[in-house]
């Protein structure tokens, strides 16, 4: 026989058996999925108590224990740059008791920034659903710059001797893409956390930065912060009056920079189980008067079904290692 076709007939054959064994795992994992959850449902959270990722957990536990009628309990697994709790639950049940509540670092970022990363995001991981994503906003003091525009001009004005601000590798990465696509020439200054870069503005160390819309939202409101645009095409209903930056900029191409929380299970998990607890979440995001409470403390919350958070993973990716390609030394800022 010719070796192509070969190849092929078994090839087809593997597929063919692969369908038939899947059949009794497939009604199998529908009836778990129909006794689910009944026991306790554990959220591995890979960030110290009080943080974004821990309090979107602990909002969202609560309101699928009220639904389930089974307890949901938020277990803190910090270290590794978020890779401790990532390879605890990868090396979990396929049952859906144990979750783990993942950050773009988590399934985007650290397998394009550290070697020998104990597990793989697609590979290890089940996506489940988005829980929030949190903008980065272009932010200066209120004596700085009063427009995007103005922003840009001034840098073009003064090559080389502006500071721009970021905290996260995400956010570093788009406050880059931001000064490339704008041809303006800033000196990129890294800090550890918004709390820093919100000195740094306020004490005129950086001429501007990218801040969160969390930590942003109160220093706004407080008249500390000018927001000049957010890094998105999309609304945000907890800054109304801010332009987008491709539109305020005129920078069409510009994509949206932010920083994103989501929730997994373990690879290999019941695929009704997966879609159970995804339809519970898009349950909870469907209450308006609730996502409005999280948007009023600077929360964005999003959902998504498991293909499309799957997706948007892999775009992100693809994205972002580009960039990092393109600016190494982004790395190094990292360590």
């Amino acid at each position: 026989m010719n070796p192509i076709r070969a190849l092929l007939v078994g090839l087809a054959c593997l597929v063919a058996s692969g369908l038939v064994a899947s059949r009794p795992a497939l009604a199998q994992g529908t009836a778990d999925a129909a006794g689910y959850p009944n026991r306790i449902v554990r959220l591995i959270v890979p960030f110290p108590p009080g943080g974004p990722a821990d309090v979107i957990a602990r909002f969202v536990g609560q309101k699928l224990s009220e639904d389930w009628g089974q307890t949901v309990v938020v277990e803190n697994r910090p270290g590794g740059n978020t890779a401790i709790a990532a390879q605890q639950v990868a090396r979990s049940a396929p049952d859906g008791y144990t979750l783990l509540i993942p950050m773009d670092t988590t399934m985007v970022l650290n397998p394009l920034t550290i070697q020998n990363l104990p597990y793989e995001p697609l590979r290890d991981l089940a996506p489940i659903s988005m829980l929030t994503k949190n903008m980065s906003m272009v932010v200066t003091r209120m004596a700085g710059p009063k427009s995007i525009k103005e922003l840009i001009e001034q840098a073009k004005a003064r090559p080389g001797t502006m500071n721009m601000g970021a905290g996260t590798i995400t956010s570093r990465l788009g406050a880059v893409l931001f000064a490339k696509t704008a041809g303006i020439d800033v000196q990129l200054i890294p800090f550890k956390g918004s709390a820093e870069i919100g000195q740094a503005v306020l004490s005129g160390t950086v001429d501007f930065a990218l801040d969160s819309t969390g930590t942003a939202l109160p220093l706004v409101q407080g008249g500390q912060y000018r927001a000049l645009a957010k890094y998105t095409n999309q609304p945000l209903p907890m800054f109304p009056g801010v332009p987008s930056l491709s539109e305020a900029a005129g920078l069409p191409a510009i994509d949206e920079s932010s920083t994103w929380i989501a929730v997994a299970a373990p690879a290999g998990t019941p695929r009704p189980i997966v879609e159970k607890i995804q339809k519970a979440i898009a349950k909870i995001y469907a209450d308006a008067p609730t996502m409005q409470k999280l948007e009023k403390v600077g929360i964005n919350p999003v959902s998504s079904t498991p293909d499309e958070l799957t997706a948007f993973i892999r775009s992100e990716s693809v994205r972002w290692a580009q960039v990092l390609k393109d600016n190494s030394h982004l790395l190094k800022l990292e360590q």
